[in-house]
């Protein structure tokens, strides 16, 4: 996990394939930014991407597993939203090491894209969990399966988080600025922050795109060494969808791509080529 938790508690990492892409691409900012309270430019209803994990090791790929992120315009009670699932599995083969079948769901206010409510369901090695969160963005609080929870201004879940971090403007960035962010994750706060790098060419499983790059800060754990190790590429166009994440793990390496996608809202103008 990255970041500095500011709530007591013991954070526990778990290694599911949907967690870790989430991870990898949740990047929200913090209360009080000028971005509090960002509308949406960059995606729309029945978006759906998809993408693929590697494990590596001594040069060699591993394809573990696989998650999806699908969004639907629903209503939670009156209020509409942005109704986003994320699910995750390991292929049959990599079952008999470590199973996962993962689903996440966060209901994302449409006017202000913060989360309403938060959904964790799964099941990683044995492993079984189930999370359900409801935030009062008014009340700046989480109410979760354990109780009562204070959070700051314009807090995001994990799955939020990715959508939100789409619509920032990176021209407004030099190399080397830091962008702080607070997100909400198994009951407590955690500061963070994504170092931004500037653009440059990035070829994947996919494809070549033109590409924002940028690291989040590690804290060292289970799985993740600490400090700024990992490395995120995104859409260089109006999309700011994910395109790669690479990261160095406990035993190797961590690669994870976008292998597929529909009904983005703008042409994907980043990809220079598919492979």
């Amino acid at each position: 996990m990255f970041g500095k938790r500011n709530s007591k508690g013991k954070f526990k990492w778990h290694r599911s394939i949907v967690a870790l892409t989430l991870v990898l691409f949740s990047f929200p900012l913090k209360a009080g930014d000028e971005f509090c309270g960002i509308r949406n430019t960059s995606f729309q209803a029945g978006e759906s991407i998809t993408f693929k994990v590697y494990y590596t090791l001594a040069g060699v790929y591993v394809a573990a597993g696989e998650a999806s992120f699908v969004v639907n315009l629903e209503k939670l009670i009156t209020k509409p939203v942005y109704h986003i699932v994320g699910e995750g599995k390991t292929y049959s083969f990599y079952d008999n090491f470590f199973k996962v079948r993962d689903k996440y769901e966060s209901y994302i206010d449409t006017a202000t894209l913060q989360p309403l409510k938060f959904i964790r369901n799964v099941y990683e090695g044995g492993y079984k969990k189930y999370e359900n969160v409801t935030f009062n963005q008014t009340a700046n609080t989480a109410v979760t399966n354990d109780g009562v929870f204070k959070v700051p201004t314009c807090v995001q879940d994990v799955v939020s988080s990715i959508y939100y971090a789409r619509n920032i403007d990176f021209n407004k960035y030099k190399p080397g600025d830091k962008i702080p962010f607070s997100m909400f994750l198994d009951n407590d706060t955690y500061d963070l922050y994504i170092r931004y790098l500037g653009k440059e060419t990035v070829k994947t499983k996919y494809g070549k795109f033109k590409a924002i790059k940028y690291k989040p800060l590690l804290i060292k754990g289970t799985i993740f060494e600490g400090g700024e190790k990992m490395i995120v590429w995104v859409s260089d166009d109006a999309n700011r969808i994910p395109v790669r994440i690479e990261s160095p793990i406990s035993v190797g390496n961590v690669k994870v791509d976008m292998m597929g996608y529909r009904n983005l809202k703008y042409p994907l103008s980043s990809l220079i080529g598919v492979r």
